[in-house]
């Protein structure tokens, strides 16, 4: 069957399908609806961009507003990329994050975390496929739990952040994610929170935390309101990921 990422999409509509593309196109809708299963675990593949990631049920369906980003290499906010040189990626899941910063900062070394051992193992695919498996080192560990005392450059997460209400409604496609992927605890900010507590630690100076939240904004900031939280435009608006420096968390020095 003919795959392209989404961008590629209007250019195929002068494509006619095959006898057999057709068949198979069938099998899959008739399948996506029946079971409601998400798209990317019926294709095992998902699209950041023009990034192609390997994707079943073991990890959530790679998505994330911070892949967008990192297409601009975290401009204006990272000035000089080549001085980025090591990076951690939390609750890294599918490794998509963990690719995206290797990609874009060539000069960094990439730590990349997960607390599943089964989401792991379909990071360590994505790895490969891209040949990175010298450059970015995956472990399995709760967020910062055991970690080297290494001072990054750059911290991203794309943690849980359902809130316990939302989970009991989720429409039936998330449903076949991993529940460890998308409970957010009581309101969403359980796994937020222990980020931001802990992050100053294992930042240099100057160091960031990129960190998305879904449509928490304002919740957040209201759990920490002396937080001067930077948050940059996404294709879904200024409330799903937020940046702060070291010297802006909590436990910093200058706080």
């Amino acid at each position: 069957m003919l795959r392209l990422p989404h961008e590629g999409l209007a250019q195929s509509l002068a494509y006619e399908l095959t006898a057999r593309e057709r068949s198979s196109a069938a099998r899959l809708i008739e399948e996506r609806v029946r079971t409601r299963r998400p798209l990317a675990y019926l294709l095992k593949e998902a699209w950041l961009g023009e990034y192609r990631f390997y994707a079943d049920e073991r990890v959530i369906v790679p998505r994330s507003f911070i892949a967008e980003l990192l297409r601009e290499r975290l401009a204006p906010w990272v000035s000089r990329p080549p001085k980025v040189r090591r990076a951690l990626d939390l609750c890294t899941g599918s490794g998509c994050l963990a690719v995206l910063l290797a990609l874009a900062f060539p000069r960094a070394r990439v730590d990349a975390t997960d607390i599943s051992r089964s989401a792991l193992a379909v990071a360590r695919r994505n790895l490969n496929a891209y040949r990175l498996g010298r450059r970015v080192r995956l472990s399995r560990r709760d967020l910062f739990a055991g970690l080297r005392p290494v001072r990054y450059d750059l911290i991203v997460a794309n943690p849980p952040y359902v809130a316990a209400t939302a989970m009991r409604t989720l429409p039936p496609e998330y449903r076949h994610e991993p529940r460890l992927a998308l409970d957010g605890g009581r309101d969403g900010l359980e796994i937020t929170r222990r980020i931001l507590l802990a992050a100053g630690d294992f930042l240099r100076p100057r160091g960031l935390l990129v960190v998305e939240i879904g449509r928490d904004r304002r919740k957040l900031e209201r759990a920490f309101s002396r937080l001067p939280f930077i948050w940059p435009e996404t294709s879904a608006g200024y409330d799903c990921v937020f940046i702060l420096s070291r010297e802006d968390l909590p436990g910093s020095p200058l706080q």
